[in-house]
């Protein structure tokens, strides 16, 4: 017993090591860089099992209570104490996955002060708080029965703990039933996305009744579990009673899917050629309907092995049922598939390790279970048998300090082996993907008033729409950096018109890089998104001569030389900051850095003169607020013109 127990704890240490190491750079470099989520796909495996499948494992803490404080089955007891412990160890999980999952971990709060009333999630996350809150005042007494806590402060509040069980009891009955069902109600938004097999207006009794069938069997193989590793006596008759009632439980639940099925004509997809009706069916047996018949064969789950194989089909399946719902059946672009990182599947691991390990101190320590282990069971732990070898000197220590030698050494292993194989993303954080930026394509057309009178629209001399009389043809910048083919239009010839003909060009090209006068954006801009160095080292070094010709920029000798003590570009090439322009590039852009095209284009630094800033100044000056949505200049569809870009199919 005592190998097989110290076998456990030796893999979960290994694990927890693992997720340890995950954990570090999870939060110190955010979810793009440890995940396979992104904004299209922001839910995966953390909610699909650590949420979703774990609050319904967790449901055997409120089954049992019902069934000894409600129905007065007495006999069953003994279960209460460690499925109140696997409920509270559950929905603690659960919240720590909570914190993996959000962005903003710290917020984690905000339900508790901003209430949403309708919000189902609001509901949920309520309702968990307050339960996990229950939890925790359900299994407080069997904490406070250890020695340590002796003062007749703790006896106090154990006898007022005690008193308040079944006004506990019933607030935990309640809430999981609030709760469990609202989990699948998160779904009824969703008829467009998730698939006809698993999307139901009844979801939420589903998810309720499964949770219950669920919460029954996990006992079962809680209590199994405890046998095999803990030495903890296998009560098979008691066992066999839940089994029978689950087996009406989960009959119930399967005739309650399929009827559902029927009634809303889907039944047909089950036997549809797409592998969605092979996975339904193989979802369906294991989870319930093969498991219900082996259940309701008294000598099948009279056996100790026959009953564990049916929890087990049970678990695997109610847990496949909720991933299902969240990810397989749950519809996306192909473009947007997912599958996790094996960095997500270390934390939900891990997350499940550390609550074992936890699980296995308090039974230890604790009085869980109303036995003790058969002193036959019990290990020798005074002395350790071995021969005595000079190179170790494990043979001198007591067993006590042999054990946390192993498991810290196994903790570490875990560490090391998640730091050599974490993706160099996840240790140092995400690197934007390099996109170059393409020059802007001109194209002819013609710009007439909106219909709608707010600025005016854009006709292409090759599009399909009728060309005005008499006006004459201007020519259009095609902005299209990216060559996404979500492009700009930009009337340059308009522009120059407007804003002063040749001497308006010093407002946008603000700088000219050396020889060259009114520089494009995209040859400073150059990277879509990231920052550019628009500055060659070795091509000054070649024209000043070589390495005698360093102190023409590092002026100060005992300076280190580096760009920050180097002379400006614009003191020596005076002519590229151009006089009279209203942008005024910041400090990093002097030494040789540009921002990324999109935030130049956009003016996200708020610097005075990009196209945002300039457009609001032109409403302002036609007496609209600057903030008004009413106004052409200051809305999106002023330059992004969706309408203009169906004209275009080339790129």
């Amino acid at each position: 017993m005592a190998n097989r127990l110290g076998v456990l704890k030796t893999i979960l240490w290994l694990i927890v090591g693992v997720w340890a190491t995950v954990t570090v750079f999870r939060f110190a470099n955010g979810l793009g860089a440890t995940t396979a989520l992104n904004d299209a796909t922001p839910w995966g495996l953390w909610i699909a099992f650590d949420v979703m499948a774990g609050v319904a494992l967790a449901a055997g803490g409120f089954v049992i209570a019902a069934v000894v404080y409600i129905f007065g089955l007495q006999k069953y007891r003994l279960f209460v104490r460690p499925a109140i412990l696997t409920a509270f160890l559950g929905y603690l999980a659960v919240a720590i996955g909570l914190l993996y999952d959000l962005g903003l971990p710290w917020h984690i709060w905000h339900p508790i002060i901003h209430w949403q009333y309708h919000s189902v999630l609001f509901e949920v996350a309520m309702c968990v708080m307050l339960y996990l809150s229950v939890l925790a005042m359900e299994f407080a007494p069997v904490v406070l029965e250890h020695p340590l806590f002796s003062h007749p402060l703790f006896r106090h509040i154990y006898n007022i703990l005690k008193k308040g069980t079944i006004f506990l009891v019933i607030a935990g009955i309640v809430l999981s039933t609030l709760h469990q069902s609202s989990l699948g109600s998160l779904f009824l938004i969703t008829p467009a996305r998730l698939h006809p097999l698993w999307y139901s207006p009844h979801i939420y009794f589903l998810f309720f009744v499964s949770a219950v069938g669920l919460g029954l069997m996990t006992v079962v193989l809680e209590t199994i579990f405890s046998g095999w590793f803990l030495g903890h006596k296998i009560r098979a008759e008691l066992l066999s009673g839940l089994g029978a009632a689950a087996a009406w439980v989960l009959g119930f639940y399967a005739v309650v899917r399929l009827a559902d099925l029927a009634v809303y004509g889907k039944f047909g997809l089950i036997f549809s050629s797409s592998w969605y009706g092979e996975l339904f069916i193989f979802e369906l047996a294991v989870s319930a309907i093969i498991p219900a018949v082996l259940l309701a064969i008294p000598k099948v789950r009279r056996s100790v092995a026959g009953i564990t194989v049916c929890a087990c089909m049970i678990v695997f399946g109610m847990v496949l049922y909720r991933i299902d719902v969240c990810l397989i059946a749950f519809q996306r672009s192909e473009t947007l598939a997912y599958f996790p990182f094996w960095t997500e599947i270390a934390v939900t691991a891990g997350i499940v390790s550390g609550a074992t390990l936890v699980f296995i101190f308090f039974v230890e320590n604790l009085k869980v279970y109303a036995e003790n282990p058969s002193s036959e069971e019990e290990p020798k732990r005074s002395m350790v048998k071995s021969s005595y070898y000079p190179t170790t000197v494990n043979t001198l220590l007591p067993y006590r300090f042999l054990g946390p030698r192993s498991y810290s050494l196994m903790f570490v292993v875990g560490a090391a082996l998640a730091v050599g194989f974490l993706p160099s993303s996840a240790i140092f954080g995400s690197r934007p993907v390099r996109t170059p930026v393409s020059s802007p394509r001109m194209l002819k057309g013609y710009v007439v008033p909106r219909a709608d009178g707010f600025g005016h629209e854009f006709i292409l001399s090759n599009s399909a729409s009728q060309a005005p009389t008499g006006d004459a043809p201007t020519f259009f910048l095609k902005l299209d950096g990216d060559r996404h083919g979500r492009f700009v239009l930009f009337p340059h010839d308009r522009h120059i018109e407007m804003q002063g003909r040749t001497d308006s060009c010093v407002k946008c090209h603000h700088m000219n890089l050396p020889g060259d006068t009114n520089t494009s954006c995209s040859e400073c801009h150059r990277d879509m998104y990231g920052i550019t160095d628009i500055f060659e080292h070795s091509s000054h070094v070649d024209h000043l001569g070589g390495n005698d010709g360093c102190t023409t920029c590092h002026v100060n000798p005992s300076d280190v030389k580096n760009r920050q003590t180097a002379l400006r570009c614009a003191e020596c090439h005076s002519e590229m900051l151009v006089a009279g322009s209203v942008v005024k590039p910041n400090k990093e852009g002097l030494i040789g850095y540009a921002l990324g095209y999109k935030r130049a284009m956009h003016d996200e630094f708020a610097q005075k003169g990009f196209c945002i800033d300039c457009h609001k100044e032109k409403a302002a000056q036609a007496g609209r607020s600057p903030k008004g949505k009413d106004h052409a200049l200051t809305r999106c569809d002023a330059c992004h013109r969706d309408d203009i870009s169906n004209q275009i199919k080339t790129r």
